[in-house]
Parts: C-alpha cells; sequence; structure tokens
C-alpha cells in the first residue's frame, strides 16, 4: 500500500511518531504523523468517550435506557427496543446484526434521523447478550442521542459534532481529528487505494466512504497518529490531561472497557473498546476498517505503552491486526512469529485475487449480460441501471457504480461481480422465475432486485 503512518508511547513520552511512504500513489507527498486518515470504527472509542463525559456531568448514565434519553429511538422489535440502555447502544451486545447494505448502497439523501428511522426496521437474530454482533447502524445511534442530550435543540447530527468537539476534540487538543470529510480532504490528508482485479495498487472507490457521514459516530472521524496518541496518552493516565489535570473521572473512563459480550476466549468488547488478552497481556484497542483505510489504536494499561498505526490502502488490515502481535514481541522479547505471520497472510491474499481473477470474465460474457435488464429495484437498497459502453457492463446504484465481471457458477447459475478498486467483489446473482431479478446476499440477509 502507498502509506503508512504509526506512532509509539512510552512512560508517558512520544518515542516514534512518523511515517513511511505516500500520500498518494505516483504523488511524491509523503505520509507523517500529522496526515489525516479516515480512523473509521476507531471514531466508536472517542463516542463512547462523548458520552462518559455526558456521564459525568450527570446529563445521562450507562444504565438510562435509550428511549428515555430520545423517545423516537426504536428498532424492529420492540422487546430489544425495551431493553437498550445507553450502555447497549455500543456494546454489540443486542442480537442486532451487522446489516452494512442499506447505509453502503442508499446514502446520498441520507440524514442521522433518517440512519435512526432504518434501525426501525432492523431485527435481532440472536437472543439479547448471546452473542457478539457488530452493528455500525446502532452505533452511530449511541453517538447521535449522546449529541442530543448535549444540543437538544440542535439537528442529531450538528448535536454530535458540537459534543464531539466540545467535549472530546478541543480538551484533549486534537487540532486536526475532524467529522467534516470536506474539511479533512485539505493539505495534509491520505488518498484511499486498494488493489485492482488483478492485484496492482490502484486509487479505491473512495465516494462510498461518504456512507459513513449520516452514522458517522460509528465510523466518520479523520484524525492523525499525532492527535490520537494524544487520546491514547489520556487513556493511559486514566482520565487526566498532561501535567495531571483532571478530564475525566476514572471510574467513568474503566467503564468502557468493562466486558460486555465475549469476542473469543481471550477478548471481550466493551463500549466501543475491545480487551484482549491473546498473548497473556492486557491490550485495549479498536480497529477501523473502510474502503482503502485500515488503523488501530491500542495500549497496555499495565506498562504505560500505547501505539497507533493507520494506512491508506487495502490490505492495509493485515497490518492493523498484526502490528499488535510485532509491538509485544519487541516489549517483551517474544518469540518472533509476526513478520512471518504478514508475510504468510499477504502471499495467501494476492494468491486469492489470482485464483479469483481465474474465474472472471472480463469484460463481462455479452452474451449473458445480454440477458439483463436494463434496470432493477429493491425496496432496501434502491436501484441499479444497466449499461453497455464499449464492450464493458455498467451497474450504476446512484451513489456509486462499477464496471461488473461475469461468472459462471458451479451449479449453473450466473453471477455478475463488481470489479472496481476497493469494492471488487460485490455479487449479484441471477435469479429463477418468470421475472428477472438480481440476488445480493451478505451473512445473514437476501436482497432480491426485481426488474423495474
Amino acid at each position: 500500500m502507498p502509506g503508512v503512518s504509526i506512532g509509539l508511547l512510552q512512560g508517558g513520552k512520544v518515542v516514534f511518531a512518523g511515517g513511511f511512504g505516500t500520500r498518494e500513489l505516483g504523488k511524491p507527498a509523503k505520509v507523517d504523523a500529522d496526515t489525516k486518515y479516515i480512523i473509521a470504527s476507531n471514531t466508536k472509542a472517542l463516542t463512547t468517550l462523548m458520552l462518559g463525559k455526558l456521564v459525568d456531568e450527570n446529563k445521562l448514565t450507562w444504565e438510562t435506557p435509550a428511549t428515555k434519553l430520545l423517545p423516537s429511538f426504536k428498532l424492529g422489535d420492540a422487546d430489544t427496543t425495551s431493553k437498550v440502555l445507553v450502555k447497549h447502544l455500543i456494546c454489540a451486545c443486542t442480537g442486532l446484526p451487522r446489516q452494512d447494505m442499506e447505509w453502503l448502497f442508499e446514502f446520498k439523501d441520507m440524514t442521522p434521523a433518517g440512519a435512526l428511522a432504518t434501525l426501525g426496521t432492523m431485527q435481532p437474530t440472536s437472543k439479547f447478550g448471546e452473542l457478539f454482533q457488530y452493528s455500525n447502524p446502532l452505533a452511530a445511534a449511541a453517538g447521535f442521542i449522546g449529541g442530543h442530550v448535549a444540543f437538544p435543540d440542535l439537528e442529531l447530527g450538528k448535536a454530535y459534532d458540537e459534543a464531539m468537539r466540545t467535549r472530546v476534540f478541543e480538551p484533549l487538543a486534537m487540532k486536526l481529528t475532524t467529522l467534516d470529510f470536506a474539511a479533512a480532504q485539505q493539505g495534509n490528508f491520505a488518498v484511499a487505494h486498494s488493489s485492482d482485479v488483478d492485484g496492482k495498487p490502484a486509487l479505491a472507490a473512495a465516494e462510498i466512504n461518504a456512507a459513513i457521514v449520516p452514522m458517522r459516530p460509528a465510523g466518520g472521524g479523520w484524525s492523525t497518529v499525532r492527535d490520537l496518541l494524544k487520546y491514547v496518552q489520556m487513556e493511559l493516565d486514566n482520565g487526566k490531561l498532561p501535567g495531571g489535570k483532571p478530564y475525566i473521572s476514572a471510574d467513568t473512563l474503566l467503564a468502557r472497557r468493562l466486558p460486555q459480550i465475549a469476542l473469543d476466549n481471550d477478548a471481550t468488547y466493551g463500549m466501543g473498546l475491545m480487551n484482549d488478552h491473546t498473548y497473556g497481556v492486557s491490550v485495549v484497542h479498536h480497529g477501523g476498517d473502510l474502503i482503502g483505510f485500515h488503523s488501530d489504536m491500542m495500549w497496555l494499561p499495565d506498562f504505560g505503552v500505547g501505539a497507533v498505526v493507520l494506512t491508506n490502502g487495502d490490505p492495509g488490515w493485515l497490518i492493523r491486526n498484526i502490528f499488535q502481535r510485532k509491538l509485544l514481541e519487541v516489549l517483551f522479547d517474544g518469540r518472533l512469529e509476526a513478520d512471518a505471520q504478514i508475510a504468510a497472510r499477504a502471499k495467501t491474499y494476492f494468491d486469492q485475487i489470482a485464483a479469483e481473477r481465474k474465474l472472471l470474465t472480463i469484460p463481462a460474457d455479452a452474451t449473458e449480460a445480454g440477458k439483463l435488464a436494463a434496470r432493477y429495484a429493491n425496496p432496501s437498497l434502491g436501484e441499479i441501471a444497466v449499461s453497455w459502453t464499449d464492450g464493458a457492463t455498467m451497474f450504476d446504484f446512484g451513489e456509486w457504480k462499477s464496471k461488473v465481471a461475469s461468472r459462471k457458477n458451479p451449479d449453473g447459475s450466473m453471477s455478475f461481480l463488481t470489479i472496481r478498486p476497493g469494492i471488487i467483489g460485490v455479487e449479484f446473482t441471477v435469479g429463477g422465475g418468470p421475472k428477472r431479478t438480481l440476488v445480493l446476499r451478505d451473512a445473514q440477509h437476501e436482497y432480491v432486485f426485481e426488474e423495474k
């Protein structure tokens, strides 16, 4: 990938803050400790920090019912809605499944109020508190409800932005951190990259990242290594600012780390924070992933050590996932495994791209593409306009578009897959029946687009 910025803290001091590589492929500007990246779901921890400030201000508690703070809040299931307390909004423990397609396909005219309304259509797929299921829309509700409590006369999005500015960014002197996409993409900022269908680095479909704007408490922040190190140092200092000035009470701060649901035998999820004991050392952290941006921030409460890693390319998740292991190896003279792990996983990543490429027909098979309707629609995900130019087949979803490849599946069915860097492999299978349909599936849902 083009660029990686990292920062390291130990004993209350910045050991290193800098970058390697470039902000944009083929251009000379370097990344550094002040380069702005989308931090994606790392925003969740900052959101719960804002909620913690409201706890200290006695404006809410972690046990306050969400509906008491925002009466219009509701999920698709009334019983689940009634159980949701503030701490449950961002605990990934309510039984609500990961359901990202709605906001990734239909975001052009979406507002925070609209994002909350969409929650009212979502149904749980497990019992309350039964297992970890990550929900970006529910995490967004946490921030918007907090913003509403702080500034009840403002629109939900503006209220959240102001709550974050006044409770988090300004007190921690995070001067370059912002929720404003336009402001972030000025000056020293990183550009999103991904692998193309042949595994070569390319500019990614970055406009899709704007889908997070109406749900920004869940992942819409931009920040820098230097700014995030200030946040991590505050966590290590149990809520104190440089010089020992109190910022937030330790009890409120640490409540965010308490286990709400198990991730596996060695890790738990709290409120926008994970606590990992995989290697016998407590590491509190959270990661973030959007198209072309992958990051992590972590700290070891028992050892006064913290770190931040920000990347501007896919598969940056490989670096952010293995960075923790590398850090622990360096700190504790651990067995050297991280370098071999990242090499092996990178090889697997590119081998998989090559294997899948062999199954694709690019441009899409003209005969099969000619059988497609010109327009399809789904009530939840909107419309697909199909067009053909210079032998290529294009799927236009309104908010974004991509050329598609075709693939004949082992069961005889035909699929069309997006091939634009950053969104490669979004698969639409041609349905059977008298009416022409395309079927999109995620882990727990099926969306049928019918000919319009």
